[in-house]
């Protein structure tokens, strides 16, 4: 299904395919011969998401531009199921397997592999041709690539990449929490606009 948003609709090319149960809402390019396979989701509502030539987004996959990052994800790029990407880039030629997560601000430079549930934390470079294995994360500008069961080392790292400010526009508090309130505010009011099917 194709939404227009706040009157911003999709742009797919014809030698794209969409699957029937996709969803493609807002300012979402579909770049030529590229598929968008079924239980996808394309949110270009905050900010644009654009997918260049040849790439697949497998089934489930949720591609969401947020408030100041849009998504590019480049030429020939294959996004397995069940991954998340939020405001990001990717370059050309980059793999993501099944349950890869990508979060704002992060880029993956050209040929770059994230493995099985592996994690991209925000404001994350992954370095040209860089695999992050299976379940682990990469944090840091270059990224530190760690796993999991590192969360000390990984938190040291990640708590001056400012998740809750790039993420949300809120600053963390004095004792390191996030203030809820604001973040959930803030969401719904970026949702709110009016969406009209297109087709």
């Amino acid at each position: 299904m194709k939404f227009e948003f706040d009157g911003h609709g999709p742009v797919v090319d014809p030698s794209a395919s969409v699957a029937p149960t996709a969803v493609l809402s807002g300012n979402v390019t579909v770049g030529p011969g590229s598929h968008i396979s079924f239980g996808a989701v394309l949110l270009g509502e905050e900010a644009p998401v654009t997918i260049g030539a040849q790439t697949i987004i497998r089934e489930n996959v949720v591609v969401r531009g947020s408030h100041g990052h849009p998504v590019r994800i480049a030429d020939r790029v294959l996004v397995g199921a069940h991954s998340a990407l939020y405001g990001c880039t990717v370059e050309e030629a980059v793999f993501l397997a099944t349950g890869v997560t990508v979060f704002h601000g992060a880029s993956l430079e050209s040929g770059a592999e994230i493995r099985i549930n592996g994690v991209v934390h925000v404001n994350t470079r992954v370095r040209e041709g860089v695999t992050v294995p299976i379940g682990w994360v990469a944090v840091g500008d270059p990224a530190t690539i760690l796993p999991p069961n590192e969360h000390d080392r990984i938190w040291q790292i990640q708590r001056g990449l400012d998740f809750p400010g790039t993420a949300y526009g809120v600053e963390r508090q004095p004792d390191g929490t996030i203030e809820m309130r604001d973040i959930t505010r803030r969401a719904a009011e970026r949702s709110r606009g009016i969406r009209k099917p297109v087709e």
